[in-house]
């Protein structure tokens, strides 16, 4: 029977060693390379020929949501199980519309991890119980009673809240110590409020908040 080929996506090396250690006890499984980055990952799809590419979501140089968009319009055939320590809406949502077969979060258990990965192989989808959870709460809350949805609706409480802070021009470092998070994580606010509102650059992001009152003039 032929083995899974993994390919495990993720910017800090412990957690790269600890999940190549943990696959290592499934029969059906093998690992078949590392990468750091969503860019990394892409660049090493055509040499390592992965079936499922556990990808974490907010890295450095290109986003784990960025380059999941990328994989299923150029390698259909991978699948993509997003995997980290988020399981909110507001990450599980993007993630699957962008192409994700499953989520899992760095809290599964071994067995779960393995059940996952085997479920996106065979072509079947695979959603951690909080991430289904919180799927189903955000889909609800995102459509407005006629039926119509406004980008602007589908945002977060805390994606309106950068939106608006990026657009008074405040930099990631800035916004982070202002909401206690971490720059990384302002970062996947910002991708995420962006590919929701279909903007792609950060000029367009000011009109957007201009038209919307958000900011100023």
């Amino acid at each position: 029977m032929k083995n899974i080929r993994v390919l495990i996506v993720d910017d800090h090396t412990l957690v790269r060693d600890g999940i190549r250690a943990l696959l290592a006890l499934a029969s059906d499984i093998e690992v078949v390379g590392e990468a750091a980055n969503g860019r990394e990952a892409i660049a090493k799809i055509k040499q390592l020929a992965p079936d499922v590419i556990l990808m974490d979501l907010a890295m450095p140089v290109m986003s784990g949501l960025d380059a999941t968009r990328r994989i299923r319009k150029n390698f259909p055939n991978i699948k993509v199980l997003a995997l980290t320590q988020y399981d909110d809406g507001e990450y599980v949502v993007p993630v699957i519309e962008a192409g994700a077969r499953g989520f899992v979060t760095k809290m599964a258990a071994f067995s779960e991890l393995a059940s996952a990965i085997q479920s996106v192989y065979r072509g079947e989808s695979y959603l951690s119980p909080s991430a289904a959870a919180a799927l189903v709460e955000e889909c609800q809350t995102k459509t407005t009673p006629d039926g119509e949805n406004d980008p602007y609706n589908q945002l977060t409480d805390r994606e309106k809240e950068v939106l608006k802070l990026v657009a008074n021009g405040h930099t990631a470092r800035e916004i982070a110590d202002m909401l206690f998070v971490s720059p990384k994580t302002v970062e996947w606010y910002k991708t995420s409020l962006m590919n929701k509102l279909n903007i792609h650059n950060r000029t367009d992001l000011i009109k957007y908040a201009i038209r919307k009152a958000l900011i100023a003039l």
